[in-house]
């Protein structure tokens, strides 16, 4: 299994934008986002920080329903 990327907040909204998700408001720096059509997908919740923690992200990631490699290619 690959390593989890060091990423920002604003990079990891561009790659879940890229499958579907969309912004639909903020608070503060936390950007909340819901998928358009696949309702069985959680909503996130991703802080707007200059990087984002490992558990944080594994969370993001499977919220998503995507794997480490999946994320890696949208990058």
């Amino acid at each position: 299994m690959p390593k989890l990327p060091v990423i920002s907040g604003n990079q990891a909204i561009r790659c879940f934008g890229k499958i579907g998700y969309q912004v639909v408001h903020q608070r503060g720096s936390h950007v909340r986002m819901h998928h358009k059509s696949d309702s069985t997908r959680q909503p996130l919740t991703i802080p707007r920080h200059k990087t984002l923690g490992k558990g944080l992200l594994r969370k993001l990631l499977r919220d998503a329903q995507l794997t480490i490699e999946e994320f890696i290619k949208l990058l």
